[in-house]
This record gives C-alpha cells, structure tokens and sequence, in this order.
C-alpha cells in the first residue's frame, strides 16, 4: 500500500471496527442463530426451519408485521411532507430565520429519548396535559392510549416530531438550488405553486429520495417510543416486530426464534431498499 493508503485505512479503523462488531457480525450470528434453538444458558441446537414455521403460525407475529406497516405508512409520509413545508419556510431570508431553524431542530436531538417518551406518555393520558388543554376550549379528550386508533397517532407523531435532521437536508438542498431557476420560471410567468411542484421538486428528488429510504428504514425498527408509550397495546395494536424481536429474546430468552423475526425484518427493509432504488430511475432527477 501507497503511504495515503495506510494512513487513509488508519483512519477509518475505528468505524471499520465498529461496522463489524456491531453490524456485520452481529447480523451473521442472527442468521445463523434463526435456525438454531438457543436460550443464552445451553448450547444452541440446529432446528431448521422450525422457527419460522412458529411463526407461521403466530397471529401475534402477523399482527405485529401489521402495525409495523401501519406505523410506517403513517410516519414516514407525514414526516417527509412535514419536514419539506417548513424547510421550504425556513429558506426564506428573513429576519431572525437562524433562531427558527434552531428552534424546528432541536427535536431531533432529544425526540428518541426514553426521558421524552415518558413525556409523551404523560401528555396523552386521560388526565394528561394535552386533554387539560383540550377542556379549556370545551372539549372532552379521548383515552388516547386506550384507543386503536389514537394510540397508534400518538406514536406516530411522536416519531413525525424528531423532523428535524431530515428538515435540515431537505434545507440545504433548497439553498443550494441556482436562483436563476426560479428567476427564469417567474419569468415566463409561472406561480409560485408551479414552480414549487415543476421546478424545485424536481431539482431536490435526489434528496426526497435520500430522506425517504433514511426514513423508511428507521421507522421499521423504531422502538423506544412505542415500547414505553403504549408497551404494544391496546390489544397489541402498536405492538411492532422490534418488541417482539426485544420480548422474545431478553424477556423469554428465545434467542431462535427472535432472530428468526430480526431475519425477516431485514429481510422486509432490504425488499423495499431494492424497491425503492429500482423506482428510482423513473422519478429522481440527477443533475450530472
């Protein structure tokens, strides 16, 4: 190797030490052990496919795939909208507009904390903050966590909340957009709405799709805010596959069966990785 070589390889040893200690062996190990009974205390016994054939035939396993669906189908939507509103607020030149931006982004640092979803939980209880607010207006507030519906929102929009790393992106590809596109539309006459939808969406798809295959991924394994919100209920509504993935294998020492389902999220997020990277071509707009 050329001297930058080794230096360039010294450099990245921490995170290549990381990777594989923390993802790549991690992620072998899981998929060995899906066909393998093991409870941590005696060895583990090759099985098969015996834990995916559980599986099969859990309806808690199908129910929890469906949350999780419904989780992202929520999230991520909102998120992405959400998140490109006010970046395209917040590119505006206005006065104080730095206060702003720090304001919108300090969600994100603090919104996956245990600390805030306790919070969260607190605010929306029947006796919470948020229904105390709702009976000064003469509005009677739901049960919100002891609802389907409402308690799969609060979650959702607990995770919709932490916008701002990807209002931040989308802020910095709006700001590195030529001036002379927009000048040029307003030009030839166009509103401020056609340009939005004909010529600033389309310079930022790349970024649209940064954001969403990020999003997409992190929504399927969230984890924190729903455990300690709603703990899966009610009646197992908000109960994702990463409590369950968590539940069998540190409450119910089933180390099999729960890498079995971590196998089969992996399996479901590189799906739509893959899906997601073929429909590309049909809508993401490269400026080279």
């Amino acid at each position: 190797m050329r001297k930058e070589g080794k230096y360039g390889f010294l450099f990245i040893l921490p995170w290549l030490f990381g990777f594989l200690a923390f993802k790549a062996i991690p992620l072998l190990m899981s998929g060995v052990l899906s066909f393998m009974d093991y409870n941590i205390i005696s060895s583990p016994e090759f099985i098969g496919f015996d834990n995916f054939r559980e599986l099969a035939e859990n309806e808690l396993f199908w129910s929890s795939m469906k949350s999780t669906g419904l989780y992202v189908l929520y999230t991520v939507p909102m998120k992405m909208v959400f998140s490109l509103f006010i970046a395209y607020i917040l590119s505006s030149k206005v006065k104080g507009i730095g206060f702003f931006r720090s304001v919108y982004y300090i969600p994100s640092l603090m919104g996956g904390s245990v600390a805030i979803s306790i919070l969260w939980r607190y605010m929306f209880m029947q006796d919470g903050m948020i229904n105390s607010l709702l009976e000064l207006i003469g509005i009677e507030g739901p049960a919100w966590l002891s609802i389907p519906g409402t308690a799969m929102f609060v979650i959702s929009f607990q995770h919709v909340w932490q916008f701002g790393s990807t209002m931040v992106v989308f802020l910095a590809a709006l700001k590195g957009m030529p001036g002379s596109l927009i000048e040029a539309a307003e030009i030839d006459g166009a509103t401020r709405k056609r340009i939005f939808w004909s010529v600033i969406i389309p310079y930022i798809t790349p970024v649209v799709f940064f954001n969403l295959l990020t999003n997409l991924v992190t929504a399927f394994q969230e984890f924190n805010s729903p455990f300690v919100i709603t703990a899966g209920g009610p009646y197992e509504t908000t109960y994702l596959m990463s409590m369950m993935i968590y539940e069998n294998a540190f409450r119910y020492l089933n180390m099999g069966l729960s890498s079995a389902i971590s196998l089969v999220l992996f399996t479901i997020i590189v799906s739509f990785t893959l899906l997601l990277f073929g429909s590309s071509r049909l809508w993401v707009n490269y400026q080279d």
